[in-house]
């Protein structure tokens, strides 16, 4: 089976956009992109310096007042005419997402589909935000509150999902009013320069928003940077500790959106094979890259080893192949890198006492050019083992056994994370209880993902940040309430 290897042709040629001019290329580093694929470079890029972050933030804070001051409707009609561009040219969007970072072809229609619902989604709010009246006692006065958009927003996302964390944070911060210079990732850059490509395309004025393609350096140049405002970071809590360390020296305010090791829970009245089959999604939504993921698998004694083999069953049945195969339902991890790291922790999880139910090895054979691991399970996975609390990012699932309610409970809460938590049950009364005593920002009940839709807020608990994406309280992350206290007294 050959694997197909990326068309840099067809990807996307700008590092930067800033303003309304498209570059080339920045005056920082060049960085040679690797295809995880089959281990090939796409293009040497060369990325963003922080002259280009300060090039970035004039164009976005010169465009700020006339944006600001642009009546709601014209605003979410820019929005909609994007997402009718997203809609009808989404297809455009699959070699750029595969070529990144290896994810697989199948998703790519879904991925523009999510882009459209965002900015319908928010455009919807664009026309629609408002302030307040507050009542007063004392002395005679009206006092109302207005909110107002920060100003310019530096947007930090990811490589495990470029587009989708863009949009979850473009999207509002515009509705509200705001300016954006947005980060696209070095390891996977072209997704979002395709992004700001189509938002121009579409009409949105020059300088709204900017593009800096970079690394770390990047990074720490907008969050330190006085025109920007506040700094919205998406990615691992190593990481995120910079980033609020140096927001410290100006007192900025970030919102995080951090890693998780979300549980979910099979109880033993649950539909097995639909526990199975959303269980297994844990390992393959985004190659197992997926910040939200469901990859700690708490499932009931009486049912537990019936589950692993319903479940081992379905990782067997699953297509590891070349991403741009539209067959293909599992691609490579990030890098060689990555795959050490994990290959790593599998190898520690078993010295712990684990049991290998499938998977464990890299493949080899025509997958042996790129960064491939199968889905790998690991069970008897003691709770407080070191694979047990860590976030492995990749496709690897750990299972643990449980007896009681109150013990399923206590061993999902036990991580310091908080992102996400999934409860398999056909027991009402269970369910609302048991998500009433979930430690996390986004429960799903016999689910696996389907509330990460815009109108949903989406964040964590504890370290898995804090701050959501979605819904109202996603808009008002990007707003501020101005209060006006106005005296009615008559002169003296």
């Amino acid at each position: 089976m050959a694997f197909r290897n990326p068309d840099a042709s067809v990807l996307p040629q700008y590092p930067l956009i800033i303003g309304d001019l498209r570059e080339m290329q920045g005056s920082g580093e060049t960085v040679a992109h690797v295809y995880p694929g089959t281990g090939v470079v796409t293009r040497e890029i060369r990325m963003a310096s922080p002259a280009d972050v300060d090039r970035a933030v004039a164009a976005a804070k010169a465009a700020l007042p006339a944006w600001k001051a642009m009546p709601g409707d014209k605003r979410r009609n820019l929005f909609f005419k994007l997402a009718e561009m997203f809609e009808a040219r989404s297809a455009e969007f699959a070699p750029s997402l595969v070529s990144e970072n290896g994810s697989v072809a199948m998703t790519a229609p879904y991925m523009g589909y999510d882009a459209a619902q965002k900015f319908r989604y928010f455009g919807g709010w664009c026309d629609k935000i408002h302030g307040r009246t507050v009542p007063m006692w004392g002395a005679p006065a009206h006092d109302y509150v207005s909110y107002e958009p920060y100003g310019v927003v530096g947007v930090i996302v990811p490589w495990n999902g470029p587009l989708f964390a863009a949009t979850m944070v473009i999207a509002p911060a515009l509705a509200a009013g705001n300016c954006v210079v947005l980060k696209s990732p070095d390891l996977a850059p072209y997704s979002a320069m395709k992004l700001v490509e189509m938002m121009l395309e579409a009409g949105f004025p020059a300088g709204v928003v900017n593009l800096v393609t970079g690394g770390a350096d990047v990074g720490e140049a907008m969050v330190s940077h006085p025109g920007i405002a506040k700094i919205e970071f998406i990615g691992s809590g190593a990481t995120a500790s910079k980033v609020l360390a140096n927001a410290a020296q100006s007192l900025k305010p970030v919102g995080l959106e951090l890693g998780g090791k979300s549980a979910v829970i099979v109880f033993d009245d649950a539909d097995l094979m639909l526990a199975a089959k959303k269980g297994i999604t844990g390992a393959v939504s985004s190659n197992g890259q997926g910040c939200v993921n469901g990859t700690r698998l708490l499932v009931q004694r009486g049912v537990y080893e019936q589950y692993l083999q319903i479940l081992g069953g379905i990782a067997g049945a699953i297509a590891v192949g070349d991403p741009f195969d539209p067959a293909t339902t599992l691609g490579p991890v990030i890098s060689e890198a990555a795959l050490a790291r994990i290959s790593a922790l599998i190898d520690g999880g078993t010295a712990d006492g684990a049991r290998l139910v499938c998977g464990g090895a890299r493949l080899g054979g025509d997958h042996a050019a790129g960064s491939f691991l199968p889905v790998t399970i690991l069970a008897d996975v003691a709770p407080d083992s070191h694979i047990a609390q860590t976030e492995v990012f990749g496709p690897v699932l750990v299972v643990t056994p449980f007896d009681t309610e109150e013990e399923a409970i206590a061993l999902a809460n036990s991580t310091e994370f908080g992102l996400g938590a999934y409860v398999h049950t056909q027991n009402l009364r269970r369910a609302h209880h048991v998500a009433g005593q979930l430690d996390a920002g986004m429960i799903h009940v016999n689910g696996s993902g389907e509330a990460m839709q815009p109108n949903c807020p989406f964040g964590g608990f504890r370290k898995s940040g804090h701050g959501r994406l979605g819904g109202i309280e996603g808009l008002n992350e990007f707003l501020q309430p101005k209060n006006v206290w106005m005296s009615l007294a008559p002169p003296a």
